[in-house]
């Protein structure tokens, strides 16, 4: 099996060559996805996508818009603590170029409680193995939170047969993909 660095580099490699308008008409199916499934869902703890990840902006926006609370993660020292999403707007950038709400910060034991916790990945597995980008934030923040309550966002040919697979690593019930949601055994 490739090795994380280089399935990282050539997942990377193969997102920077994605058309700007493939990206955005991603953004709208999985808000489209997003909120069919998680309207009802009280709290979701997501991301605020940057680059050439898939666009999870219109996710946030719909979901706020539809009553639902949205978090998002703040980096602080080698952790993850959660913030209301107040808007695109109200966004500050944050260490590694993320995009993360300044205040109020909640506790540290808020993520097992929430319904859904959309996480970034380069790609995962068709047994719920997630290969994230190698800092261990949210593997780190994911402890202690059910995997089936845990969905990856990735565009969907980053839905491999197989990805790396550490000790550490923290595995998913779900991907959100441009084609909808798809559940996955907890890996």
């Amino acid at each position: 099996m490739e090795s994380k660095r280089l399935l990282r580099s050539r997942l990377v490699a193969a997102r920077a060559t994605r058309p700007v308008a493939d990206i955005a008409a991603a953004g709208v199916a999985l808000a489209e996805h997003a909120v069919r499934a998680w309207s009802a869902a009280g709290t979701v703890a997501a991301y605020a996508a940057t680059g050439t990840e898939p666009p999870t902006r219109p996710t946030l926006d719909r979901l706020r818009a539809l009553g639902v609370a949205v978090l998002l993660p703040v980096v602080v020292d080698t952790g993850l603590r959660w913030a209301p999403y107040d808007g695109w707007e109200q966004l500050m950038p944050g260490p590694f170029g993320l995009l993360q709400p300044s205040e109020p910060m909640l506790p540290v034991d808020v993520l097992p409680s929430v319904g859904v916790v959309a996480v970034p990945a380069l790609a995962v597995d068709r047994q719920g193995h997630r290969l994230g980008r190698g800092g261990g934030y949210f593997d780190r923040a994911l402890a202690g939170v059910a995997s089936s309550s845990v969905v990856a966002v990735v565009f969907d040919d980053e839905v491999l047969d197989e990805v790396p697979v550490e000790e550490h690593d923290r595995g998913v019930g779900a991907a959100l993909t441009p084609s909808g949601l798809r559940r996955l055994p907890t890996g």
